[in-house]
């Protein structure tokens, strides 16, 4: 499967009415097919069986290259798997994907392939920690986005408690920044949080929901019935 295969696959789902409604919405010049996520992520699985891991990583990085938006979703979708062995050069990959973040799709896409290698190997949490003061917007923002499953835990092991603390920490750094997708971040993880461990998010909403913009509050706030309003 070479990188121009899988764009013929691609463009022969090329639909020109949607893809130019999909420039309009994620507003990045960049090419669109307008192939629908469903579409990409058949292909991507089919690609993702037939081929092995090294000619898959080879596969994702060549689309990944060609900057158009559903070759870049269906890179991160071949990466998205729980069990990749050895997986350190998909998180390599991944990783270095993060600097390329222009728009919430793609960067969502890729942080959830990023999950998985996160998941199986937390240590890997000691780079993503460097990101949080990066200059560049969507690398602080890919930073909660990959970190959100320790919000999901219902019984978390003592090193999982320790992650959830340590990313509620740049959650703090982060309050008071005030791009919208960074405020939108920090509200989603508390919130996600309140749901398996509302005490930690009462306290961080406590504590840092002054500096947090109205709308982010509010968000942090959803599952908390508690919450004081505005």
């Amino acid at each position: 499967m070479t990188v121009d295969t899988a764009l013929a696959e691609l463009q022969a789902r090329a639909n020109t009415a949607k893809a130019a409604e999909m420039a309009a919405y994620h507003k990045v010049a960049r090419a669109y097919l307008g192939v629908s996520v469903p579409e990409i992520g058949e292909l991507s699985d089919r690609w993702r069986a037939e081929l092995a891991l090294e000619d898959r990583l080879a596969l994702a990085a060549g689309l990944w290259r060609t900057n158009i938006h559903e070759a870049r979703v269906a890179a991160a979708k071949l990466l998205t798997q729980a069990r990749i062995r050895p997986d350190e050069a998909a998180w390599r990959l991944i990783a270095a994907w993060v600097p390329d973040f222009d728009a919430w799709a793609l960067a969502d896409h890729a942080s959830i392939a990023g999950q998985r290698r996160l998941v199986a190997d937390p240590s890997r949490i000691d780079l993503v920690e460097t990101w949080v003061t990066s200059p560049h917007m969507w690398t602080r923002r890919a930073a909660l986005v990959m970190t959100l499953p320790w919000t999901k835990q219902n019984f978390p092991k003592d090193q999982d408690l320790a992650i959830r603390a340590r990313v509620l920490d740049w959650c703090a750094t982060l309050a008071p920044d005030r791009d919208w997708f960074i405020q939108k971040a920090v509200a989603w993880w508390v919130r996600d949080l309140s749901k398996h461990d509302p005490k930690a998010a009462r306290g961080f909403l406590d504590q840092h929901g002054p500096t947090l913009k109205p709308f982010a509050r509010k968000e942090t706030a959803r599952h908390l019935p508690d919450a004081a309003p505005d």
